[in-house]
């Protein structure tokens, strides 16, 4: 899928709706309900500490920072270790903390991660993300808990978390320092961002993907100069121009999203030389609410 975030105007669709697991592009929705909660409730995430737990170790995989239970990081470490490294242990650590605070704001008690996913998908609904179910806050595939979504919800979901300021900070970053205090004291790691499109001319961000099921998965934001043209009051008009490039499944990630960044604004350039015609706007037009 291949999408003009700001007008929303589909320019290359093929096989966008078909529902599959996308692995770390899940991480996407992670991070938007994470700022959106710092945000809401003032909370600043380079001050707020979050604990590993327990259940954290049982998801299995990579843990290149040996994250135990009992270990605490900054939010906003937390967020550089999912969002930039694909972290799986910090993403949990991250759900945990923010849905046990959501409980605990509601009065309630349980499952952080539990809450924390149901959140992902209140998000999903609110920003019609129809074909999408999140199982967990990582995007593994674990028996039983095993999400799915579509290439165009992944570029509407990404659409929507770059309109976030302190989401775009973190996943704009080529690599951050980051520490832990563990039972042995503090460790700092450099934690490097696995988008090699990172550093490239207007790339945004956003977030890879790859496991076995979902094969190797990208959503990057490519942004462009504003259009400025003069109106007929002699105003001048601008135009903000951002595509959301997402592939998945593509043995050749990067290059292929390079390839579609070119087709993609060849495309764009032709519909406003044309006078930028919408004929259904069902079809044509990936609208993306802007709940609050």
């Amino acid at each position: 899928m291949v999408v003009e975030a700001h007008s929303g105007k589909v320019l290359m669709a093929s096989n966008s709706v078909v529902k599959r697991p996308v692995a770390s592009l899940t991480k996407i929705a992670t991070g938007v309900i994470a700022v959106d909660w710092a945000d809401a409730t003032g909370v600043d995430l380079n001050q707020t500490l979050a604990t590993v737990p327990a259940s954290a170790l049982a998801i299995g995989g990579p843990n290149p920072m040996n994250l135990q239970p009992g270990d605490q990081l900054t939010l906003r470490d937390a967020l550089y270790c999912a969002l930039l490294g694909s972290d799986n242990l910090a993403a949990t650590t991250v759900a945990n903390h923010v849905g046990a605070e959501i409980l605990r704001a509601r009065g309630r008690s349980g499952d952080g991660v539990e809450a924390f996913v149901k959140e992902m998908n209140e998000l999903g609904k609110a920003i019609h993300l129809s074909k999408t179910r999140f199982a967990n806050p990582h995007g593994l595939e674990l028996r039983g808990a095993t999400g799915v979504s579509t290439a165009a919800d992944v570029a509407k979901l990404s659409v929507y978390a770059m309109r976030k300021p302190g989401f775009t900070f973190i996943v704009r970053q080529k690599e951050r320092q980051v520490t832990v205090h563990g039972a042995g004291g503090k460790r700092s790691f450099k934690v490097k961002n696995t988008n090699e499109m990172l550093g490239e001319p207007m790339v945004l961000g956003v977030k890879t993907g790859t496991t076995a099921a979902a094969g190797p998965c990208l959503s990057v934001a490519v942004d462009r100069e504003p259009l400025v043209r003069t109106k007929p009051d002699g105003e001048k008009g601008v135009t903000p121009r951002r595509l959301i490039v997402v592939v998945l499944n593509s043995p050749d990630r990067f290059n292929r999203a390079r390839g579609l960044v070119r087709q993609g604004w060849d495309a764009y350039d032709r519909w406003v030389a044309a006078g930028a015609p919408v004929g259904s706007r069902g079809k044509e037009i990936l609208d993306v609410p802007n709940p609050r």
